[in-house]
């Protein structure tokens, strides 16, 4: 729901250089862990594994969407600071479920 929400407001796709990027392989992940049976702190870290791959693949993208995208090919070459701040928020999800 979460998720489905991010997407219908801000129309937002993976490779789109935001913080989608970061937070849909998260969830993705979340969601494999717990159907496997895994526990909540292992489901937190593999979330967490997951959002940081998801945000370094951000970084040769140029942003189509969000406030970076007005730097058009200047975003290249940097993280996107949505996917970076996803990605911290599930770290530090995973580090206080531990």
């Amino acid at each position: 729901a979460g998720l489905g929400g991010i997407v219908a407001r801000g129309k937002a796709e993976l490779r789109d250089k935001t913080m989608f990027d970061a937070m849909s392989p998260a969830v993705d992940a979340f969601d494999a862990e717990i159907a496997a049976g895994a526990d909540l702190a292992t489901a937190t870290a593999g979330s967490a594994a997951a959002a940081a791959v998801g945000r370094d693949v951000t970084e040769p993208l140029v942003a189509r969407k969000g406030r970076a995208s007005y730097l058009g090919d200047r975003s290249a070459g940097h993280l996107d600071p949505g996917a970076t701040s996803t990605a911290f928020l599930f770290q530090a999800l995973a580090e206080a479920v531990a």
